[in-house]
Order: structure tokens, then sequence, then C-alpha cells
């Protein structure tokens, strides 16, 4: 028999790790709640990932088998739960992550001294970590080209979704968590804990409902209409362009390898501007990956600067600004708008990501760690290397980052992406009634024009160019040429 340790991979079908063990199978599917895993965790998330196990649940009721669930230390758990099945082996997909390698190498070594094989596989991106390089071997730090190199290769079809037979019947499952019942851990059959039982409060996002069937419906609407105006239409939040599956990849409720294919399908026949368009969401796929590989070769870099400077950055970490930043109240439209969305969403769009990360670091002045934070806290789809890769890049310190001297004015932004103010009001009631062109330009206006028209709605807390010049300084200092 067969243990297949599910983490990221929340499905059945285009599992790498589940198909491999299926080969020699039949197969006992577990996963474990992990503390250390759990204390970086958020509500959305946690709800996010109790519902998709509930759904991976019913995926294996409907093969006749069913889901240990798990909850302790992967180190001891998954140990025994193979003693108990009598297991051959314990296949996982590996994770990149400092803190998922550090999980692998001590559940593996925990497996070698209770004599049970194990066998890692390469599952989450299509190209594993240190394989795609620069002449000279090393990880690269430039996405161009990364892009260029991930685009020419081969990319591997879906892997099959295992049959009835392949998997251990749910009596066999309920006599293992007997087995394991005297032992300082929980092991149920089917059991998704509450969010409450695992310390987190119901989160008040709406967040994405979770499983592969609507994750394959978020594809497909995809795939018939917006994957064309992609290219075109991503970077304006109000086109709803975007495929909304984030959330699906990185818990895995859906394979890198259906997705791609997809877009494969979509791309047959077309040519032009569409052809372009879905090499263009394509090339978003490549960044997931790319920042992935960074991460590997780099984990410090969640919380250390991947650039360096001569000298350190004096953030200046105001508490007050960060907290309006934190809760909308910026008097910067497109800012306060996006920062809502996270809260009301549990998600931001991509490109207004991008504007309140650049407004928290180069207006604010505040450490990009304390924004890639809050998003952990708050986002359903955080992902450490693509967050981290992110956050970075805003903040000027990160790989193939934004110059320093380039700063995001935030008005331009909005007026440029949401140039009707559809998203701005959609999130930001106060200036509902309020015109585009006056959204626009809330902060060249007077305080009593502002107090007329949307008295409810903040005064900008900074001035732009007073704090684009600050950073100017900030980022030379650290460059040591001042």
């Amino acid at each position: 028999m067969q243990v297949h340790w599910h983490r990221r991979d929340l499905r059945v079908a285009d599992n790498r790790g589940l198909t491999t063990a299926a080969e020699a199978g039949p197969v006992a599917p577990v996963f474990v709640f992990d503390e250390s895993v759990l204390e970086h965790a958020g509500s959305p998330r946690v709800r996010y990932l109790l519902d998709a196990l509930a759904e991976l649940r019913a995926s294996y009721r409907s093969l006749g088998s069913d889901l240990l669930v798990a909850r302790g230390d992967p180190r001891t758990v998954v140990p025994a739960v193979a003693t108990a099945l009598d297991a051959e082996r314990v296949v996982w997909n590996e994770g990149y992550s400092g803190l998922a390698r550090e999980r692998d190498a001590a559940v593996r070594l925990a497996l070698d001294e209770e004599g049970v094989s194990r066998e890692l596989v390469h599952d989450a991106i299509f190209h594993r970590p240190g394989s795609i390089t620069t002449n000279a071997g090393d990880i690269y730090s430039v996405y161009t080209y990364f892009w260029k190199k991930w685009r020419d290769r081969d990319k591997p079809d879906p892997y099959p979704e295992p049959e009835a037979g392949d998997l251990v019947d749910a009596e066999t499952l309920e006599t293992v968590a007997e087995r394991c019942a005297d032992d300082a851990f929980d092991v149920a059959v089917g059991d998704v804990p509450t969010i409450s039982s695992l310390g987190f409060e119901a989160p008040a996002a709406d967040v994405v409902s979770a499983g592969t069937e609507v994750a394959r419906d978020r594809l497909s609407a995809f795939c018939e209409d917006a994957i064309f105006r992609y290219g075109d239409d991503r970077d304006y939040p109000a086109r709803d362009a975007t495929s909304r599956l984030s959330t699906d990849l990185k818990f895995g409720t859906i394979g890198i390898r259906e997705v791609y294919a997809a877009t494969v399908d979509a791309r047959e026949g077309v040519g032009g501007e569409k052809d372009e368009s879905v090499e263009e969401f394509q090339s978003q796929l490549a960044w997931r990956e790319f920042y992935t590989h960074v991460l590997w070769d780099n984990p410090s870099v969640v919380t250390e600067n991947y650039k360096q400077y001569e000298n350190d950055i004096q953030w200046r970490d105001d508490p007050d600004e960060l907290a309006a930043w934190k809760d909308g109240r910026t008097g910067y439209p497109i800012v306060d708008a996006g920062m809502r969305q996270l809260k009301q969403e549990a998600y931001m769009h991509n490109r207004v990501r991008m504007i309140v990360a650049s407004f928290l670091t180069k207006d604010l002045l505040c450490d990009w760690r304390h924004g890639y934070d809050h998003f952990r806290e708050y986002l359903s789809d955080h992902d450490t290397a693509n967050d981290n890769g992110g956050w970075q890049w805003a903040a000027s310190t990160g790989t193939d980052a934004q110059p320093y001297f380039r700063i995001f004015n935030p008005m331009t932004q909005g007026e440029r992406y949401d140039p009707d103010g559809e998203y701005i009001k959609q999130y930001v009631p106060e200036l509902a009634g309020v015109t585009a062109n006056t959204i626009h330009e809330w902060h060249e206006m007077s305080d009593p024009e502002r107090e007329r028209v949307a008295p409810d709605y903040p005064d900008p807390i900074v001035d732009h160019s007073e704090r684009r010049e600050m950073a100017l300084s900030m980022f030379e200092t650290a460059r040591g040429d001042e």
C-alpha cells in the first residue's frame, strides 16, 4: 500500500504525486493540519482550505475511498499513518519555501527511522527550481530572460485522475484511524475541523468558493472570453479580465498543467491580438514560477531584502499612516478602493496591488514587510513566493525590481486604469455620487471643496510630490549617493 500526503495539492486530478503513488497503489490519502504552518495563516486562507478539503473528501468518497484528516506534527503523524497501514511508501509533492523544505527533510528522516520508503515529486510548477538558469548556472534575477526559456520548453500534459481501484477503501481507512487512536495526535476519516477549532475567527471577507469543479468553471469561463482581452484589459480592475484562479493555484485545487492545457486549447486557431493576449496570460504563469525559483534559491527573501544597498534603507514607518493605509482611509481613491476590496473579498486586483504597494513604500515610506504581513493576513491567495516577489519589486529591493526613481503617482494610476471611477465607486461608497473627474482631482481640491462634494471621505494624508522627493532622497542615501 501507498500513502499520499496532501499539502498544497488539494485535488485528485492532475496531481503528479497522487498519480505516482497510484501506479503502485492502492493509496491512502492524508492531510495534516500542522501548527507550524497554521501560525502563518490568515482566516480567509483557512476558510478556503477547509472548504477545499471538504471538496477533496467528496472526490475521494465518489471513488469509494475517503480522506484521512490529522492534526499534529507531520514528523509524527505521517510515519504513524504509514505504519498503521503497513505502507510500503509515502509520496508527496515537493514544497519550495524554506519552511516547506525543512518540513520535507524532517519527515524524510522520520520515515527513514521507521523503515518506510518515501518519494518527493515535482508538481506545483512546470520546471523544477534550478533547471532554468543563466549560462553561468545561476538562478535568473531578471524575468525577461527566464520567460524566454520557460516559454520555449515543453510542458507535460495533465496527469490522470486515479480510479476507484487505485485507492484504499473507506473501511480500511477507519481501521488506520483506530490504530492511531492512542497516539499523541488526532486522526479521523473525513472529519474536517471547524475554523474555530483551529483557533481562527470566521473571516469578514466573502472568500471565493473552493474546489476543483468551481476552479474548472472559472478556468472555462475565462478561456471562453476574457483570455482574449487579457492583454488589453488585465490592468483595468473594472473590466473583469482576470482569471481569478490565484487562490485555486495557491492551494492546488486545480493543477498547473490543466490550466496551461486550457490556454493552449484557447489559443488554437486564433491569431493576431487574441493569440498575443493568450500568451500574455501564459507569461503570468511564468511570473509565478519565476518567483518560486527565486524563493527556492534565496529562502531568506521572505524577511530580508533581495537587493542589497550600501546603507540600510531608513524607512519612516509612521504608525498612523500605516493604519490609514490598512483601513483604506488615505484620501487617495484608487489606494483606498484596493485596500477595501482586500477586506471585503480577501482579494485585490493585481494592478491595484502594485499601486497600493508603491504607495506604502514610496509615499508613506513604510518598510515593505508591513505590507507583506498585512497581505498575508487578509489575502485568500497569499503565496509566499508571489507576494514576496511583488512587494520587493514595488519597494525596489527585489529581483528585476522597479527602479527606485520610478515612483507611481497614485492619482495618475487611478485616472489611467479606472478612468470612469467604476472600481473606485464600487469600493469607496463615499465617492459613489461624485464624478470621475472630481475623483481623479481629489488631491488638487481645496479642503472646503472636498467637504462639499464628499464630506465623509478623508483628505489626502500626504502630499505625493513631497513624499516622492523624500523617497528619492531615502534611496539615494541607501545607495551611498549622499
